[in-house]
């Protein structure tokens, strides 16, 4: 059985950030379809043109990792989308959002975030 996760702005940010590589990780956990919202590479794009410092750097080496996952066409508010599909598609997240996760968790969604910030936790 295919395990989905749906990777946030702030997940796709992680190898930039910190060093991890998340798709390695995320098959560690079990996950193969990997799913990011076409907002969050527009928040993605706006960073990396925008943004400063480590933020920027991090944000145009998410871009550059995009090409592996499949990104899914949605208007809307991000996270309201995220916690829609996640819903509906029985996908897990990945996310340090901590709104976001308490919004994830009262559905009953798998959350998974950055753990000592070497390694992904589901």
């Amino acid at each position: 059985m295919k395990k989905k996760v749906i990777i946030d702005t702030n997940g796709l940010m992680i190898p930039g950030q910190f060093g991890v590589d998340i798709f390695l990780e995320l098959e560690r956990l079990g996950f193969d379809t990997f799913i990011v919202l076409r907002a969050a590479l527009r928040e993605l794009e706006k960073i990396s043109s925008e943004g400063r410092g480590k933020d920027r750097t991090a944000a145009r080496i998410a871009l550059s990792l995009v090409d592996r996952c499949t990104v899914i066409d949605e208007n809307g508010v991000v996270d309201d989308i995220i916690v829609d599909m996640a819903v509906k598609m029985n996908a897990a997240c990945l996310t340090n959002d901590i709104e976001l996760k308490k919004r994830l968790c009262s559905k009953g969604v798998t959350i998974v975030h950055l753990r000592d910030k070497t390694h992904l936790s589901a």
